[in-house]
Formats: C-alpha cells, sequence, structure tokens
C-alpha cells in the first residue's frame, strides 16, 4: 500500500487546487496485477496540454492493477515537494534538466526518483515571424540590442520589443529573466508574462494581423504546429551559452552548430523514493514507456481543435494505446514479470 500521508494543504498553504479530473467513469476497473490492492497519487499541473501523457501512465497503471486516484494540481515546485514528502506518488511532467534545482529542493535523490524518458527531444526557444526574420536578417536574439530591430516587435507602444514569455513558477521563466541580462536585453526588450495561452492567442492575432511576433515556446506543444518553425516562424540562436545556477557551466550549443539558449529535455515520471522502492513493477513501467514527441503534438492539436474535453482527452490516450499495441502489452508484460 502507499504510505500514510499527512495534509499536504496544511503544509504548503493550498497550493493544490482541484483534482484534474472526476475520473469515476472514465478509468477502467483496476484487474489482479501486481499493483492490486495499492492506491496511487498522482499530481499534475491541470494543464490540458499535458493530460495526454499523464492518461496513458495512469492506463499502464491500471492494466498493472494499481488503483490510481484523481490527480491532485499544483504548480511545478509545489509538485516536487509534494512527491518529495509523500503527499503525491508521481508526476509525468518532471522535464530533465529544466527542473534540477526544484528536484534538489525538494530533498533530490534522498526523497526522488526519475524514471525513463517518457518523451525525449523537449525543445525550447525564441521564434519570430519568418517575414520579418527574412526582411530583416534576423537569426539572433542579441540582435535585438539594437533599439530598431527591438522596435519591430513593440505591441504596447514603448519601443520595447515585447517577449511573450514564460508564467512564473514553470521554470523556463527563470532562464529567460537570466538571459535577458546576460545578453544585455533588458533596455530593449520586455518579458511579458501572465497567462501563456493568453499571451499566445495576442501573439497570433498580430500575426493574423501581419505584425511581427516574439515569442518563447516549447515542444511538445500545439503552438509549432500552426506557426511552424522554417515555414510560419523560425528559431532564433543566442550569442552564446548562458544558463542561471548550478547550470552557469553548461553549452546549450548542438553538434548541428545551432545554439537556442536551452537545453533540450527528456520529459520524465518522477516519484516518490519510497513508493518507488515498494512497486518494482510500476518503476518498471515507467522506465519502458516512450511516447514519440511527434504523437504528443497531434495529440494537443486535437485539443487545440476542439476535442478538448476530459473524456476526449482520455479518449486520445486510449486509441493511442490500441494503435501502439503491440509494444504497449510487451512493456505491461515485463512490469508485471519483476519480482
Amino acid at each position: 500500500m502507499t504510505m500514510q500521508r499527512k495534509s499536504f494543504a496544511s503544509r504548503t498553504l493550498g497550493v493544490i487546487a482541484a483534482a484534474m479530473v472526476t475520473g469515476a467513469t472514465m478509468i477502467q476497473p483496476a484487474v489482479a496485477g501486481p499493483g492490486d490492492g495499492v492506491s496511487v497519487q498522482p499530481i499534475a499541473t491541470g494543464r490540458a496540454d499535458q493530460y495526454f501523457q499523464n492518461f496513458i501512465v495512469q492506463i499502464g497503471l491500471e492494466r498493472l492493477g494499481y488503483e490510481v486516484k484523481d490527480h491532485l494540481e499544483a504548480q511545478y515546485p509545489a509538485m516536487h515537494l509534494a512527491i518529495g514528502q509523500g503527499d503525491a506518488d508521481y508526476m509525468a511532467t518532471h522535464w530533465d534538466p529544466l527542473h534540477s534545482e526544484f528536484y534538489e529542493r525538494a530533498g533530490g535523490d534522498d526523497t526522488l526518483r526519475r524514471h525513463g524518458q517518457l518523451i525525449q527531444g523537449a525543445a525550447q526557444g525564441y521564434l519570430i515571424d519568418k517575414a520579418t526574420a527574412d526582411e530583416h536578417g534576423i537569426t539572433n536574439l542579441g540582435q535585438l540590442t539594437d533599439p530598431e530591430i527591438a522596435a519591430l516587435f513593440d505591441s504596447d507602444g514603448d519601443g520595447k520589443a515585447n517577449l511573450s514569455g514564460c508564467n512564473p513558477g514553470w521554470g523556463c521563466e527563470a532562464v529567460i529573466e537570466h538571459q535577458l541580462d546576460a545578453f544585455d536585453l533588458r533596455d530593449t526588450v520586455t518579458h511579458d508574462q501572465g497567462e501563456y495561452f493568453a499571451l499566445m492567442a495576442n501573439t497570433m492575432s498580430r500575426r493574423d494581423a501581419g505584425d511581427p511576433i516574439l515569442y518563447y515556446t516549447w515542444t511538445p506543444l500545439w503552438v509549432s504546429s500552426l506557426l511552424r518553425p522554417g515555414q510560419e516562424t523560425v528559431w532564433l540562436d543566442v550569442p552564446f551559452s548562458s544558463l542561471p545556477g548550478d547550470r552557469s557551466e553548461v553549452d546549450t550549443a548542438t553538434p548541428d552548430g545551432r545554439n537556442l539558449g536551452f537545453e533540450t529535455n527528456a520529459i520524465r515520471v518522477m516519484a516518490n523514493k519510497e513508493f518507488s522502492e515498494a512497486n518494482p513493477a510500476a518503476v518498471r513501467f515507467f522506465e519502458l514507456l516512450e511516447i514519440p514527441i511527434g504523437d504528443v503534438n497531434a495529440a494537443i492539436l486535437r485539443q487545440k481543435e476542439g476535442e478538448d474535453k476530459i473524456d476526449q482527452i482520455r479518449g486520445h490516450a486510449e486509441e493511442w494505446v490500441s494503435e501502439n499495441a503491440e509494444k504497449f502489452d510487451a512493456w505491461i508484460a515485463e512490469a508485471e514479470a519483476v519480482e
């Protein structure tokens, strides 16, 4: 059984909101297996673009016999703390290495474990519209130190470029804030923060009107399915590698000569150490499960295009499991065989 938990809400001043889904009508009954009789508490951000992968993980645990509870919700720092303290068992949205600081603050290897590589090749960085890039020869974020170049992306009339950026608490905002200083961009660029998807809706409206756009994004996400790099938009390189904190010496350049300013991440399952040690079948499943990033992008785009109800997204996950049945069944069988 999972460990006895103290009240997480009392220790984190209410950072967890509601359950992600009610789940009662969607979750298939648990079957006999290594997880029979074991209740599992996942935690998530509550963002719809992450439901697909969360449901695939959940389906696998159910196949192993676990009873998967409704997801708790919190921001990334609190999610890591909740798992480290035993108030939740796992999350399926740990970005490695972006969330390394959150991992260490929540206890690191003393309280946590990172398993597998659920989604590989998750990229991040800065983009502008291709038309402006081609017309003005813009290939590098550092060119925005030029007030005339920066003013092309001014959307509020103050003469500075408006960068549609990253929500506080996600981890990416710390990198952007650090790089604005490192690249001497404070005088010419404003980091617009708030609700990311509302910012991106405004960004897309500007693009539809033919105005220049400057924004941060990541993959997997629907943004790059609509603003396609190399077609509607282009990635910008950065002047040099520069990350905050204990990653200050990391080289973000890639073998092909690009430098987008961020390390390529793997999205991993992160679990409580005691849970991991007590549930080797679940851990083996976490280690084996891989979802191609293109499949995640496609699922998120379906949500953007209207298939955004919770039961529909659960259906997308079930479709993926069915379409990949041979591999998925083999992963389950190997997990079941772990002693």
